[in-house]
């Protein structure tokens, strides 16, 4: 499965805190050498300051040697940051923990009405905001994220995200909600950031293909955790051009992510038509099963090559980290569309046949069309003398014809909307600054 696995590609975009969940997963699944895999988290542990962490995986991999003295040497020089850190933050923190102050930053309209509070109440300082920042980035370098992310918040709120502290903050708060797995924080600040990054006027068109791209990665975490996130993933990646731009240009491994949220999001099937065009436009630099599923299914209607592409994506997704807790939706909304492709081609279909382009014994596929056929609109009828599905003349009308045609058109027009206002609110920006 190694051939697969796309923890490297998704490393170049991850930070390296972000990276250490999937090698766990990894190791887990025993997909690579167990060595290899513990030399790489000591590697990768080399430049943070999780020392403790570091000398369990060293004494792991080396348990004959003693735990290097470079190691030993480290945790003392983290040991003796942190009480330096503490103290000089100890007056801040006392601040930031009074119930008036933590009010305010609820209902500050930005971070220059929360200074001047902070100034006139507690004489509060701008080199303390450098102080406190630099604080929270070392409660996150030694994995106390829970700290790290309550303190890149209070900085998060008095800077501005052009400020590059600010900006930080942003993306470091999101990573410590994540490794916090609070899915619903997570989500919040996913927004925030997407928002401060569609809002840069200063950055160049690179700049910003790099942040979409590196956003784009870090919100798997969070798409495929939080309740809504399945759709709101299809939103973001195929809804808006900016991050289907980054995909196609810089990381066409995300097509797996967002093909296994088409498939298993049943109110999103408006959309396969684009996502298999965009995965045929694609096919000569990224393929994995899942793709190929669509393409064998809605390409070349190759319902046996479908098959068998479907028994691959089962080892693909129980074999890659996002997408583990997702098989059986798959794999139910993948056999749903294989069987409603094959009935608009076929009028009489056996069932025996059918059981065996489903991957599954004829008793359980004969109950599973029984109760497809029972929830859903499907105009057809069991023949079990025969053993055959006998399909009705369902023809849409016109009427629902249109509807189907225009269901994404009101999405798409907003959207097209939301960035002509947001280029005319550039323009009239830079005329007020000429002016």
């Amino acid at each position: 499965m190694a051939e697969f696995d796309l923890t490297s590609q998704m490393g170049e975009y991850l930070d390296r805190h972000l990276v250490f969940p999937l090698l766990e997963f990894l190791s887990v699944k025993e997909i690579y050498d167990e060595q290899e895999m513990l030399k790489g988290k000591l590697d990768l542990l080399s430049n943070t300051n999780m020392v403790d962490f570091a000398m369990d995986v060293h004494r792991t991999l080396y348990p004959d040697q003693e735990v290097p003295a470079v190691l030993r040497n480290k945790r003392s020089e983290v040991v003796a940051e942190l009480k330096k850190l503490q103290m000089q933050t100890d007056e801040i923190t006392k601040i930031f923990e009074e119930v008036e102050v933590r009010n305010m930053i609820e209902t500050a309209r930005d971070g220059k009405q929360l200074f001047d509070f902070l100034e006139s109440k507690y004489n509060f300082k701008h080199d303390m905001v450098d102080t406190l920042y630099k604080f929270a980035k070392f409660q996150y370098e030694i994995g106390n994220y829970s700290a790290a992310a309550e303190y890149l918040n209070f900085v998060r709120v008095l800077l501005p995200p052009s400020n590059k502290h600010g900006m930080y903050a942003l993306w470091g708060k999101l990573a410590s909600e994540i490794l916090m797995q609070d899915w619903d924080a997570a989500l919040e600040d996913l927004n925030r950031l997407k928002d401060v990054i569609e809002s840069n006027t200063m950055a160049t068109p690179l700049m910003l293909l790099e942040q979409r791209t590196w956003l784009i990665h870090w919100s798997l975490f969070v798409f495929f955790n939080h309740p809504k996130g399945r759709d709101l993933i299809i939103e973001m990646f195929l809804g808006q051009p900016p991050y289907l731009n980054a995909i196609q240009t810089m990381s066409p491994h995300i097509l797996r992510y967002l093909t296994t949220a088409v498939i298993t999001n049943k109110r999103k099937r408006h959309v396969l038509k684009e996502l298999v065009n965009i995965i045929q436009q694609e096919s000569y630099t990224y393929r994995d099963p899942i793709t190929e599923f669509l393409e064998c299914l809605y390409v070349n209607f190759d319902f046996d090559g479908a098959q068998q592409k479907l028994r691959d994506c089962e080892k693909v997704l129980v074999n890659d980290f996002f997408l583990v807790a997702c098989i059986d939706d798959f794999i139910e909304n993948a056999r749903l569309l294989i069987f409603e492709t094959f009935i608009r081609i076929h009028q009489c279909i056996s069932i025996s046949m059918l059981a065996e382009k489903l991957n599954m014994p004829p008793e359980d596929a004969e109950r599973w069309i029984v109760d497809l056929i029972r929830h859903s609109p499907l105009d057809a009828k069991i023949d079990s003398k025969l053993g055959h599905v006998v399909m009705g003349t369902n023809a849409k009308s016109p009427y629902q014809q249109v509807i189907e045609k225009t269901k994404d058109l009101a999405y798409k027009s907003q959207m097209l909307v939301m960035a002509v206002e947001k280029k005319l609110r550039q323009k009239g920006g830079k005329e007020g600054y000429k002016s």
